[in-house]
């Protein structure tokens, strides 16, 4: 099935592993939370036994420079899209309220970005994510 949209993930290819998955969760988590449509049904299996949704279609998953995501952050506003960031700051608060003022304390062409979620027509997320290579 091909989709019309698609979801993309862009991450600081530098990052240790672990944070690199925390990122992505995150930024996965957000964007489902704000297009609640990306969630799909339940599962059940043969048994009977329900589980909970998964999102609905594949995730791209790039790797890129700080420049990179600079860039993609630029794109994505020249086109409209809102998406979800995570900057090298969150990795020092632990809640809610605390990430979004590290956010809010930082001009947009100062955030340290290590990482965007994007969700958008398909042709919007392959110029925001071009040049950019999936990551390994």
């Amino acid at each position: 099935m091909r989709f019309d949209t698609k979801i993309a993930i862009v991450l600081h290819a530098d990052l240790a592993a672990w944070q690199k998955l925390n990122v992505a969760c995150f930024l996965a988590g957000g964007l489902v939370g704000a297009y609640p449509e990306l969630a799909g049904e339940r599962y059940a299996d043969a048994s009977g036994r329900l589980y909970g949704p998964l999102v609905r279609q594949p995730i791209l998953v790039f790797a890129a420079t700080p420049e990179q995501l600079t860039t993609a952050l630029g794109r994505a506003a020249q086109r409209g899209l809102r998406p979800s960031v995570f900057t090298r700051d969150l990795f020092t608060t632990n809640n809610d309220h605390d990430n979004r003022a590290a956010v809010a304390r930082v001009e947009t062409e100062a955030l340290d970005l290590v990482g965007l979620g994007l969700y958008a027509e398909r042709r919007d997320i392959d110029k925001v994510t071009k040049g950019l290579s999936l990551h390994q």
